[in-house]
């Protein structure tokens, strides 16, 4: 009979311990979840975090067509309304904010210090994401309309499928200014610099949801508990995050 008990007690503790949690993540989260995710991984052996970066408009249309998403983190508010439907009731939370700059390249001569400088003739092009399927262009549409420079500037942009390949068309001069987040800049740090903070784009502010029918949800509530706990904040804080 302890024989078998223990058997069974085995076989359970081996099913509950190691599982793959599947984590769909807004390009910007690309450096802070790969930390966390290791971190986690060291606190749980044998869980395995599976992270998929794209634009947050993008992981929605996955999610929608049916991808197995244990947990979603998106980079605006309105990505994960697109995602409610497919949301665990009581399961949504804001875990951290961010900032909207213009980035130059590291070496440019750029001097800004309002957005409407950005209309001089040398700046020819300039990137954000498609404030169609980006948050970060969403962000900067609303900046822009907000300061008046969205009809001066909107022929000027060359948009981005996401907000790290607006950052690497800047990093690789491509462009001469773009609208990306602090965070972004501070990961490459030596190909890029902050020019100007831009103002009226209104909070950037994070959410993460458990998916409704997630294969492990349980694996997707432990991670975002651990993004949300002192030890996840810390990480992110790492990367220029700020809490929400």
């Amino acid at each position: 009979m302890k024989r078998i008990t223990a058997v069974l007690l085995l076989c359970a503790a081996g099913a509950s311990s190691a599982a793959d949690i599947t984590v769909s993540a807004a390009a910007s989260l690309n450096n802070a979840f790969r930390e966390a995710a290791s971190a986690y991984e060291a606190a749980h052996p044998g869980d395995k975090v599976l992270l998929n970066f794209g634009s947050s408009d993008a992981l929605v249309a996955q999610i929608a067509k049916g991808a197995p998403v244990d947990l979603f983190a998106s980079a605006d508010q309105e990505a994960m309304d697109k995602a409610q439907p497919h949301i665990a009731a009581g399961s949504r939370r804001d875990f951290a904010s961010n900032r909207l700059v213009v980035a130059v390249p590291v070496h440019s001569t750029l001097r800004l210090s309002t957005l409407a400088d950005l209309g001089q003739p040398g700046v020819k092009r300039l990137t954000t994401g498609n404030p169609a399927s980006v948050p970060v262009g969403r962000y900067t549409k609303a900046a822009l309309e907000k300061s008046g420079q969205w009809p001066v500037l909107e022929q000027k942009f060359v948009f981005a499928t996401n907000v790290r390949q607006a950052l690497d068309y800047v990093a690789r001069g491509e462009v001469e200014a773009g609208f990306v987040y602090q965070t972004d800049v501070a990961s490459q740090a030596d190909k890029v610099r902050s020019a100007l903070a831009v103002l009226g784009a209104g909070p950037i502010i994070y959410p993460l949801a458990v998916m409704k029918g997630a294969p492990n949800a349980a694996g997707a509530r432990a991670f975002a508990d651990f993004i949300m706990s002192a030890g996840g904040q810390a990480i992110l804080a790492r990367h220029g995050f700020g809490k929400p």
